[in-house]
């Protein structure tokens, strides 16, 4: 199914975070909080100003952003869980360099 968010909302997936500290302990399922990093899915065309000029998003499809705990409202989207949220909502964007981003 295509979805596309109406004005300045996106819809974001979770990027999960390794289940095993960097010193080798695994973390449990139930001890895991929900990650607070995600990928844009896909992005509304923006908000209207006061004059009634769409002002566009600063995020676009494909960008890795950080967003608050309580951000959003989560749906189920083909079986997926995703989240919709503002663009208010997102703390900002993650800079991934390439080679990160191909191992992942």
């Amino acid at each position: 199914m295509a979805f596309r968010p109406l004005g300045d909302r996106v819809l974001v997936r979770r990027i999960e975070e390794e289940a095993k500290t960097k010193g080798g302990i695994i973390i449990p399922d139930t001890a895991k909080e929900k990650p607070q990093e995600g990928e844009i899915i896909a992005a509304g065309p923006g908000a209207r100003d006061e004059d009634g000029k769409r002002v566009p998003l600063d995020v676009k499809a494909g960008d890795r952003v950080l967003f608050g705990k309580w951000s959003g409202a989560e749906v189920k989207i083909d079986g997926e869980d995703l989240i919709i949220m503002k663009e208010a909502d997102i703390l900002g964007i993650v800079d991934v360099p390439a080679a990160t981003a191909k191992a992942a």
